[in-house]
């Protein structure tokens, strides 16, 4: 299968299951334990029907918006994600390169395998740096002001992983970082030597955000102990309003679910909450945020900047969410299961995809702005 050939998500998909050992194909396309809410996040756009208006002229579409103070030339943005270049060595520095090409909005994570700074360089377009709390406060502090002084004009504190989700997938291939693979998953790699012979010829994985605090020969600290070891469970309100005054600029919680916890992140000044279940990887089980979107704009839409993330795979997703009063949408595996298919082309084509079913989806719905997508267009069953 070539990348060429690929025009949705699920191509997208089935390119990276070539190419990946199966071992990180799972990592990427697993969740937590029996992926209800995985299949969820998909199947809740199902239930929902856009009514299209016609005969609107609709020659020119804009489908920019903007988002705690920064314009996105469309209303999708490469959520952050980890490990990237585990999938494709050009890892983040693709998605950075893509993001700033089409004018959108990309992370790099706590837990990225490229340095903050470096995305900052490759992309001029908006970047936020996704975050976890830690024990360590001098660590969050160091973390903030090193974000600062890379550029970085929005923090995203995630809220939704002060513990692991058990993803049973890995457990049965034995992945972690660095590896412990069982003889299962030394065999997917074995049939796969593309990719190692990939990984091999590139840089030294490392994480460049932690580098003081995990070290990659397995000496200090895996990925699955820093969930448990560094990360604080006893994380509260107090402790993030104190970050948000900090920081002092546009700040995101990412993985507010409910009602209540939206009112809290108004109140302790965030400028935008990602409603978010980790893509089905942390409580299974749990809503989907399409589900949960009309709810939270009603509360609090007026007053902080509503998005949302997981199983968005179609410009028709986006157009619902968008419809509801999300202000932009968050792409997860839709941008990395290409970006392990491809690199960067990879990440584009995705990109362009999504781009050109908004455009068309806003031209068939009769509608040349993103304002004016509203519930008026939208019937649930």
């Amino acid at each position: 299968m070539q990348l060429k050939d690929c025009y949705n998500f699920h191509d997208f998909r089935r390119m990276a299951k070539q190419r990946l050992p199966g071992p990180i194909f799972n990592y990427i396309d697993g969740a937590a334990d029996d992926e209800v809410t995985y299949r969820r996040n998909t199947a809740a756009f199902e239930k929902c029907d856009l009514v299209p208006d016609v005969l609107r002229g609709v020659a020119d579409v804009d489908m920019s918006v903007t988002v705690m103070g920064q314009k996105l030339s469309m209303p999708v943005y490469c959520s952050p994600t980890a490990l990237q270049r585990l999938f494709h060595h050009q890892g983040e520095r693709a998605v950075a390169a893509a993001a700033g090409k089409y004018g959108t909005m990309f992370g790099v994570s706590s837990l990225g395998t490229t340095s903050l700074e470096e995305a900052r360089r490759i992309s001029g377009g908006p970047q936020v740096y996704q975050f976890y709390f830690h024990k360590d406060r001098g660590l969050n502090r160091d973390m903030m002001a090193r974000a600062k002084s890379a550029g970085v004009e929005t923090m995203m504190l995630t809220v939704d992983s002060i513990t692991g989700g058990n993803r049973e997938r890995d457990k049965r291939t034995g992945f972690a970082i660095p590896f412990k693979l069982n003889l299962s998953g030394i065999a997917q790699f074995a049939i796969k030597p593309a990719w190692g012979i990939n990984y091999l010829t590139h840089e030294r994985f490392s994480l460049p955000q932690l580098d003081d605090h995990i070290k990659m020969d397995g000496g200090a600290l895996s990925i699955s102990r820093y969930f448990t070891d560094m990360l604080d469970p006893s994380m509260n309100w107090d402790d993030v309003a104190q970050m948000v005054r900090e920081w002092g600029g546009p700040f995101c919680l990412k993985g507010i679910m409910s009602v209540d916890d939206a009112r809290r992140a108004v109140e302790i000044g965030c400028s935008g909450i990602v409603l978010s279940n980790h893509g089905g990887r942390q409580l299974d089980g749990s809503r989907s945020a399409f589900d949960q979107l009309a709810e939270i704009v009603d509360a609090v839409g007026d007053r902080i900047d509503v998005m949302m993330d997981g199983g968005v795979q179609r410009g028709t997703h986006v157009l619902k969410a968008l419809s509801l009063g999300a202000k932009a949408v968050g792409l997860g595996r839709y941008y990395l299961f290409p970006l392990a298919a491809a690199g960067q082309p990879g990440v584009e084509r995705a990109l362009e995809l999504m781009r050109i079913e908004i455009e068309r989806g806003m031209k068939l719905m009769g509608c040349t702005s993103v304002d004016q997508l509203t519930r008026r267009n939208l019937r649930f069953r």
